[in-house]
């Protein structure tokens, strides 16, 4: 069980996590993603908060990890930023005891590359929660439920 000893301020195994899709707002470009990506790098391993981020024909998708509050905080935040219109949760996890992407401070993921990703992490995953949910999203991701994602 992973303790997360290397986060200041996180003292317990549980984790949180929540994944979400969204619309880009018009004129949200590479720089607008490169900007974004920044500044997560920078505020997140403060708050404990690992992940990925996915851009690709006008939709983000994320997938965020940590704890709890800061995950909700977080969230808050993104759901307020301009650049995001109908944010739509895929799947909120509230007892998780593993990281999916423990070195990721935020990891920008080509739209393309979103299908291989998702199966790495579904193949390494020790939660049977994120196994569940990645499994899910991969069912999605085939179907065409996530739209234009995974499409370059």
């Amino acid at each position: 069980m992973q303790t997360d000893e290397h986060f200041p301020g996180y003292s317990g195994p549980i984790l949180y996590n929540l994944v979400y899709c969204s619309r880009a707002a018009p004129g949200v470009d590479q720089r607008s993603i490169s900007k974004i990506v920044a500044a997560a790098r920078h505020h997140n391993p403060r708050f404990a908060i690992t992940g990925l981020l996915v851009f690709g024909s006008g939709i983000f998708f994320q997938w965020l990890e940590g704890p709890r509050d800061n995950v909700i905080s977080l969230m808050k935040i993104i759901a307020a930023d301009p650049r995001h219109s109908s944010i739509v949760v895929l799947s909120e996890e509230g007892e998780v005891h593993d990281r999916m992407f423990p070195e990721w401070d935020m990891e920008l993921v080509e739209a393309a590359d979103i299908r291989d990703v998702l199966v790495d992490a579904e193949q390494h995953a020790t939660d049977e929660k994120q196994k569940q949910v990645l499994a899910e999203l991969l069912r999605e991701l085939d179907s065409g439920a996530l739209g234009a994602l995974g499409t370059a």
